[in-house]
């Protein structure tokens, strides 16, 4: 818009009150003679407030366990490299940079969460 706010694009499946809640997939296709699609979610600049955001959450389970988020790159196949995973935060040049951080929910009942780095093992090189 040249002015004013742009649209809005909502997509959902509606709650259940009986039974599961539903799915959102998105797809990208693979290709035979060159790379994989792409899938990119980008949430808008702002030249004159704080720019977008992007967040991912997964569902609360007031009964049990909440839900899990996964990030992963898949396997190579027989020749090449898995992928690559970058989490970053971006410079500045006047103000602070972004901030990275990590970290596993408190329990008032049970131990603390988990952080769990490693590194896989290699046939070759360092």
């Amino acid at each position: 818009a040249k002015e004013g706010n742009s649209g809005a694009i909502e997509l959902g499946s509606g709650a259940s009150t009986d039974g599961r809640g539903g799915m959102l997939l998105f797809s990208v296709g693979s290709g035979t003679s060159g790379a994989g699609g792409l899938l990119q979610v980008y949430a808008g600049r702002s030249t004159v407030h704080t720019g977008g955001a992007v967040s991912l959450a997964s569902g609360e389970g007031t009964a049990t366990s909440s839900g899990f988020v996964t990030i992963r790159s898949t396997n190579a196949g027989e020749i090449g490299s898995s992928g690559l995973l970058v989490f970053s935060s971006g410079s500045a040049s006047s103000g602070n940079s972004g901030a990275f951080e990590l970290g596993s929910g408190a329990a008032t009942e049970g131990r603390g969460g988990v952080l769990l780095l490693s590194v896989g093992s290699g046939t070759s090189g360092a």
